[in-house]
């Protein structure tokens, strides 16, 4: 069996990730390194045209990071990722566009209550925000888990959304529940593993908690072409955003709303607005997804790219973001 065929037949969101691997050098620069580094308003710094800002929206607090002028373009990230997932696209889109990066419920900065991980609930904690911001209509995209919430975000909000970007992982379907729970003998294909793992409650937090550089350094080790594009500060931001057990329980609720989320899918009608899909190695996915679920797409492929397209493409994933968006 190929690819396409595990793809085909075991569900739609084989990138929707959580991994880990064995420890590196990057374990010594990690515990050598000052957490607070990290923080979001260190890290702002590189971005000077860029500022931190939080709302309170549905019941949660967001953190959100804005700049530019223009139109307005919500962007979300996925997991193991937050807001700094878009630093390298940030100052291009900002050139035309009014860019403000969300970190959803349970990611980085923002709230992480114990329940309303469902992408429809999150979705409202969107659109809860876009109105405070004062915006009548946006520009929504997102990559990987924060892709499934723009998706319900355009489908629950349509009056709001102008335009769609999806990044390389489509919203869950019930083809999800096909897939295999061992792995395919000589299949090509990375075993998701990570999506039962993570269905788990209680007991991912209690092995991780303090030791998220190991998932983080397994999972962009498989899932990016080029090892060189994510560079050891960067895994170490992302693994002191997920070290501490509320934000492992947090984004594993991401995955255990699946099974709601397929729910909710069954009851969406099409998109008519226009919608880009931007894949690497998540294309086949967005291209079975989008073309059932969308009455106007345009979906492009980068070549010679993993999953972490803003780490990896990020000039090739602006250029075709501002192409689509004029």
């Amino acid at each position: 069996m190929n690819r396409r065929e595990i793809i085909k037949h075991g569900g739609i969101a084989l990138t929707a990730l959580a991994m880990p691997f064995p420890l590196t050098t990057f374990t010594k620069f990690y515990s050598m390194t000052d957490n607070k580094n990290f923080n979001s308003e260190e890290l702002i710094k590189s971005l000077p045209d860029f500022t931190n800002h939080y709302a309170e929206v549905n019941g949660t607090k967001l953190h959100y990071v804005i700049g530019g002028q223009g139109q307005p373009l919500i962007l979300i990230p996925g997991y193991p990722e937050t807001w700094w997932a878009y630093h390298k696209v940030m100052p291009i889109l900002a050139k035309k566009h009014r860019v403000i990066v969300v970190e959803m419920r349970g990611m980085g900065n923002s709230d992480k209550p114990i329940a309303g991980y469902e992408k429809k609930n999150m979705a409202k904690d969107i659109f809860e925000l876009v109105k405070k911001l004062g915006f009548d209509k946006v520009n929504i995209g997102g990559h990987d888990i924060g892709a499934h919430v723009a998706f319900s975000f355009t489908v629950n909000h349509s009056e709001t959304a102008s335009k769609l970007i999806m990044m390389d992982t489509p919203h869950p379907d019930a083809g999800m529940y096909h897939l295999p729970m061992l792995p395919v003998l000589g299949a090509n294909y990375l075993y998701p593993w990570w999506l039962a793992f993570n269905q788990v409650k209680e007991l991912p937090e209690q092995l991780l908690e303090g030791r998220m550089n190991i998932v983080i350094e397994w999972l962009f080790k498989n899932l990016l072409k080029d090892q060189k594009s994510m560079n050891d500060f960067d895994k170490s931001a992302y693994a002191s955003a997920y070290n501490s057990k509320d934000a492992i329980r947090a984004s594993n609720a991401w995955y255990q709303s699946f099974p709601q989320d397929i729910e909710d899918s069954k009851t969406y009608e099409k998109i008519n607005i226009p919608v880009l899909g931007i894949g690497g190695s998540g294309y086949e996915m967005l291209q079975m997804s989008l073309t059932n679920s969308t009455t106007d797409l345009q979906l492009k492929k980068i070549e010679d790219c993993g999953h972490f397209i803003l780490a990896e493409k990020p000039n090739e994933t602006a250029k075709l973001i501002c192409d689509f968006l004029e």
